[in-house]
């Protein structure tokens, strides 16, 4: 999982009977679980769901919808979006049902049940803060149930018997006709009704957890597929205004994951991956939590409608290649906590800093590594992730803290996994190159993991960094018992040095919401709105627009910009390239200020990686291996 707008750091946002089937038990099924979604039978925005297990053997049984899913690390609840849930016999009579909690139903006379009937309801809707300490789901692993778009993010709408986990699903999802619909699940053909008017499509799941981790996505969708060497990209693209279309995001796409590809090398990839990409208008039902949610061979991702062509490309960038990276870590190489995960009350591996940290590593490694940015772009990079990182506990165990991501202590420190998490895979990259002049780095040992273990065998939790140490070299170990397992702050200057780096103060790119890499440029507070601080003076297209500390934007591009809407508005602006005409509507001391321009390039002055001019030729040497390989 990817969430933007937290690695942003916006510190300002609050943020009819069936017959009868073959008998199943505790053990197996002969026949998948029969379900059924019908999106032309929508009721108040609801959308009917029907499950048919098959005969029960026992009196009684337990049927939930995830709390927790896969990739996300906060609780979602995906119960409480579900209305009017009934348990019929094969007469059509109602069964007793108990609503154990949130999630959870107790069905009584299980041997008579024939099927379970209810309504669901979508997260877009009712978002508040985007799942950011919130209450609803992050926006990416959430539902969208519209005339024109359905997100179907499975574990929404179908759950799981207790009993059944690992029982097979045939799936029914009836559409209106001229629907375009997309999903890598295993498609078992499409039939059109009677009248031309719906297509029902079947699919098939070997268990519930293929079920979650195969979304869809169904409406007015613009589709490209094309091939990177030999793995086939789907790239679908809902935009509400039709502002953004997958043809003119598909070079992007293409060259991203050319890069990625040959970065990886000879790691096993998936024959098909799937993007599904929702842009969000910032309409009050709009999705508000930017960002994207990993599958083993998809991903799902919301960004701003809002933003230009060349600012949705580098945000597709930014999110979607840190997804496809998972394909390394969890997914390929993953602890019994990942392996074995419990939906409704999970527990969570001390890894964090490998399965997102690491994985955020390469999404900007391979960056510079392949060519797409230059060595300022990714130093700058660093520092930004740093400063941010010094912003949060520092002196917390990474180990600890991802245990127990879950609790009121630990959860606020959740993005610094994209932040220190991914500077921790930095240094244990440079530790490994220098270790091996340059023969060995970080992915090299992923690799090596990877092949140890693969998709279908976990690690123990407790002994992968013994199993790491052993695997690489006892500085490695010694660095993962001090600063991961321990709660000693990293300083990066040791490891700066070993490139022939050091710090000095330099001018270098940023973007429009940053000053120096770390600092947000805007504040807010209730009764004022949103404002730019004393921090935007740095930035050079701010300045050159002789704004001042203390001025309150009203509008942007003729947006209302508020308290509310702030994280979906400024996280456009996230976007924003030079070119790009924009509009500001200001308030100061009062008085309104109008700023229309074209965007200039934006710089700000700080402190930066510079290359030190008395660096020896084995340390240029690693600097290079590090860079370019």
């Amino acid at each position: 999982m990817k969430n933007y707008i937290a690695i942003l750091g916006l510190s300002l946002i609050l943020v009819g009977c069936g017959s009868a089937k073959p008998t199943v038990n505790d053990l197996a099924v002969s026949n998948p679980i029969e379900t059924a979604l019908d999106l032309t039978a929508v009721v108040n925005d609801k959308v009917p769901v029907i499950i048919n297990p098959g005969r029960f053997t026992t009196e009684s049984v337990t049927y939930r919808l995830p709390r927790v899913v896969q990739g996300t690390y906060s609780v979602s609840d995906f119960g409480k979006y579900v209305d009017d849930l009934k348990a019929l016999d094969y007469n059509g009579n109602a069964l007793e049902v108990t609503k154990v909690d949130t999630n959870t139903w107790t069905i009584k006379d299980a041997t008579k049940l024939d099927k379970i009937t209810y309504y669901v309801n979508d997260t877009f809707d009712i978002e508040t803060s985007g799942g950011i300490g919130g209450e609803q789901p992050f926006s990416p692993a959430g539902t969208n149930i519209e005339p024109t778009n359905y997100v179907l993010n499975l574990h929404g709408f179908i759950g799981y018997f207790d009993s059944l986990k690992n029982s097979q699903y045939a799936l029914d999802v009836t559409a209106p006709i001229d629907f375009v619909r997309t999903s890598a699940l295993e498609d078992k053909g499409t039939k059109t009704s009677a009248d031309g008017k719906s297509a029902t499509t079947s699919y098939f799941a070997q268990r519930y957890f293929d079920i979650t981790d195969n979304p869809m996505m169904y409406g007015d969708l613009d589709v490209e597929e094309f091939m990177v060497g030999d793995i086939k990209i789907v790239l679908s693209v809902y935009s509400p205004n039709k502002v953004h279309t997958a043809a003119s995001q598909k070079e992007t796409v293409f060259k991203m994951m050319q890069a990625q590809k040959e970065y990886l090398g000879d790691v096993n990839a998936t024959p098909r991956y799937d993007i599904y990409l929702y842009l969000s208008d910032g309409a009050e039902t709009s999705p508000k939590g930017f960002g994207a949610l990993e599958h083993h061979t998809s991903t799902v991702v919301v960004l701003s409608e809002s933003s230009s062509k060349q600012g949705l490309a580098a945000s597709i960038v930014d999110v979607v290649a840190h997804e496809f990276f998972h394909i390394v870590t969890p997914l390929s190489v993953h602890s019994e906590d990942v392996h074995y995960f419990d939906y409704n009350e999970p527990t969570f591996s001390k890894h964090l800093w490998m399965y997102e940290g690491v994985t955020e590593y390469f999404a900007q490694h391979f960056q510079v590594y392949k060519g797409l940015v230059d060595t300022d772009a990714f130093y700058a990079t660093i520092m930004q992730k740093i400063g941010i990182s010094k912003g949060m506990d520092d002196a917390m165990s990474f180990t600890i803290m991802s245990e127990n991501v879950l609790e009121e202590k630990y959860a606020p420190q959740y993005s610094n996994v994209y932040m220190k998490g991914a500077l921790i895979g930095m240094c244990i990259d440079i530790l490994m190159r220098k270790e091996s002049d340059g023969n060995r780095s970080m992915l090299s040992l992923m690799k090596e993991l990877s092949a140890k273990y693969g998709k279908e065998k976990p690690f123990v939790d407790d002994n992968i960094i013994a199993e790491i140490t052993a695997m690489s070299y006892p500085s490695v170990g010694e660095f993962l018992k001090t600063h991961v397992e321990g709660d000693v702050p990293i300083n990066y200057n040791d490891f700066f040095a070993m490139t022939g780096l050091t710090l000095g103060e330099s001018e270098g790119p940023t973007n429009y919401i940053f000053a120096g890499g770390q600092n947000i440029i805007f504040s807010g507070e209730p009764g004022k709105g949103i404002f730019f601080t004393e921090v935007a003076l740095k930035n050079s297209f701010w300045a050159s627009q002789g704004i001042q500390a203390g001025d309150v934007i009203k509008k942007v591009n003729g947006a209302d910009l508020t308290l509310q809407n702030a994280q979906q508005v400024i996280g456009g602006m996230f976007g924003w390239q030079e070119g790009q005409d924009i509009t500001m509507d200001l308030e100061r001391d009062g008085k309104p200020v109008m700023i229309k321009t074209a965007l200039t390039k934006a710089t700000a002055k700080s402190e930066g990686l510079i290359e030190d001019v008395n660096a020896t030729d084995a340390q240029k040497a690693l600097r290079a291996a590090w860079l370019k390989g």
